[in-house]
């Protein structure tokens, strides 16, 4: 099954991880299915995308938003373990 056709599912741990960092379910998707694989630890893989911001984040303002899953391919899906975000 090509990359692009697995379903994306979010542990827990990521979902929760979601509203407290600021980014979005789509957002993550879209990182997957278009960034760059990278190996990870603990034979995890991630990947990043910037997107366009240009709002507050702890009371301070941000012009990009960077979203890093990390996750693992499995045969029939894909499964985002956790989220980071950074702001710049």
């Amino acid at each position: 099954m090509k990359q692009s056709e697995k379903p994306v599912r979010f542990s827990g741990h990521a979902q929760q991880r979601l509203d407290s960092r600021g980014a979005t379910t789509q957002e993550v998707i879209q990182t997957v299915r278009t960034g760059t694989w990278e190996q990870a630890e603990l034979g995890k893989l991630e990947c990043r995308q910037d997107f366009v911001y240009n709002a507050t984040w702890n009371q301070r303002h941000y012009a990009t938003k960077q979203v890093r899953p990390v996750f693992v391919d499995e045969a029939d899906e894909i499964v985002v373990v956790t989220v980071y975000v950074y702001y710049f």
